[in-house]
């Protein structure tokens, strides 16, 4: 996988300390496209005269540029608002910070992913089977590859995470999940981001019943009904927040 070498700069460029940035997006979804842009996803730690004063800080930064021909999206979460995205079934933000493809990392960081186990509930089965729905009408509108493979991946991610409490957001480790074609479909997308999905006979099968397969390992998952990890949490942001500076 290509990632331009000038990414481990961004961290240090940005207003707020990040305690982790990673790669998320095409790249994490294991079907980057030659013109895939970066998506860079992490968490910020705002000072605390931003949190208790009346000038708050922002919990969240967005911010989009192209660099060297390449464009990059970046994200970042205060990490008190990142810890309740956690604790509130988001498997997003699960995936980023659970992503392989690390740019930054941090103590903060690894207690994070530590703690991560005990954000996993069986009701995060309605975070990708309502991502699902959403690709799936986009790739009946548009009938572009992109949307699909998201449909492909988010059940299978899902289906995978309620059976064996592991998140994979990888589609090309996930390939059992999926109908025999979707490794061919993966190697399309490479030619182009937004390119025509081929012509395949039986699609909406095949999400009706990689969709039942969900629901099916939802109600036979051993995940918890809540996340266990609040307390820890909690006192991961206060002693952060709390830290002196460097």
């Amino acid at each position: 996988m290509n990632l331009p070498p000038w990414l481990g700069d961004i961290p240090g460029e940005q207003p707020h300390p990040l305690a982790f940035a990673t790669v998320s997006g095409a790249h994490l979804y294991g079907f980057p496209s030659a013109d895939s842009d970066v998506d860079l996803r992490g968490v910020h730690v705002l000072p605390v005269e931003d949190v208790v004063g009346l000038r708050t800080g922002q919990e969240t930064l967005e911010r989009t540029w192209m660099r060297e021909g390449v464009e990059v999206d970046l994200v970042t979460h205060d990490l008190a608002k990142f810890c309740r995205l956690l604790l509130n079934r988001n498997g997003y933000v699960l995936e980023q910070l659970l992503s392989p493809l690390v740019v930054a990392s941090s103590p903060v960081h690894e207690e994070l992913v530590a703690l991560a186990p005990g954000c996993l509930t069986r009701h995060h089965a309605h975070h990708y089977l309502g991502f699902a729905r959403t690709q799936w009408r986009l790739f009946e509108k548009t009938g572009e590859l992109k949307p699909l493979l998201h449909t492909f991946r988010v059940l299978a991610t899902g289906t995978h995470l309620m059976a064996t409490g592991e998140v994979v957001a990888d589609l090309s480790l996930l390939l059992p999940y999926g109908p025999p074609y979707v490794g061919e479909l993966i190697v399309a997308k490479r030619e182009a981001e937004h390119g025509a999905a081929p012509g395949i006979d039986g699609v909406a099968d095949d999400v009706a019943r990689m969709t039942a397969a969900l629901e099916e390992a939802q109600r036979d998952s051993r995940l918890p009904e809540a996340a266990g990890s609040h307390d820890a949490l909690h006192e991961l942001v206060v002693r952060t927040r709390l830290r002196p500076s460097s």
